[in-house]
């Protein structure tokens, strides 16, 4: 991922924020030379530069059991900036760009099949994302029928090696730019746009954040 020093973000919290809002993640690797890509959500885990996620894979997917490098892209809110939003838009000819937060968290995989393991691994899954939707279903390690599923599926844990952190959100631009783009995303009907806005405004100076 390409990185300028502007945009690049450190504080592993952001992370934390990141996949607390969206933790269907992609999972890149490379199988027989070729770039693949899986989408899959995953449980989330941070014990200071200690970065863990887990979550499981079909038995069938091609993935499942290979070793190697991988990359897990945590997706963050992003949306189109019109150089129209800039009041410096004509003495700086500004012209259109794109804010988004994103993170790449690299490392390998460990995989697992033991029967006890996969059904604790889907019955943390279900209770973290069951009442999500507002669902009551748990997983029942003590039936059979529960049980037999888990022979479709491989888990997996992933030790993140390195996380990078993309934040770009006009730092390079002058304050002015900064707060008339985070409340233009604040008036947007756009997916996403709002949660853009409001992370531009977290980021900036405290006597900056009044209310758009």
């Amino acid at each position: 991922m390409h990185l300028p020093r502007a945009f690049a973000e450190h504080d592993l919290a952001r992370l934390d924020a990141l996949i607390a809002a969206d933790s269907f993640v992609t999972l890149a690797s490379v199988l027989d030379g070729a770039p693949v890509a899986d989408h899959l959500p995953v449980l989330y885990r941070r014990d200071g530069g200690h970065i863990v996620l887990r979550g499981h894979i079909a038995r069938a997917n091609p993935l499942a059991w290979r070793e190697g490098p991988v990359l897990a892209i945590v997706h963050g809110p992003h949306a189109y900036v019109s150089p129209t939003w800039y009041p410096d838009k004509e003495a700086a000819a500004r012209v259109p760009t794109w804010n988004y937060a994103v993170a790449h968290l690299h490392g390998h995989l460990h995989w697992f099949d033991d029967e006890d393991a996969l059904g604790a691994l889907v019955g943390e899954m279900t209770d973290h994302y069951e009442p999500r939707a507002g669902g009551d279903w748990r997983y029942q390690h003590d039936r059979p029928e529960e049980r037999r599923q888990l022979r479709g599926i491989v888990g997996f844990r992933l030790d993140v090696e390195r996380a990078a952190l993309k934040f770009k959100l006009n730092q390079n631009h002058p304050l002015a730019n900064q707060l008339a783009v985070a409340d233009a995303l604040a008036r947007s009907d756009e997916s996403g746009s709002h949660a853009l806005g409001d992370l531009m405004r977290e980021r900036l100076p405290g006597d900056t954040q009044e209310p758009a």
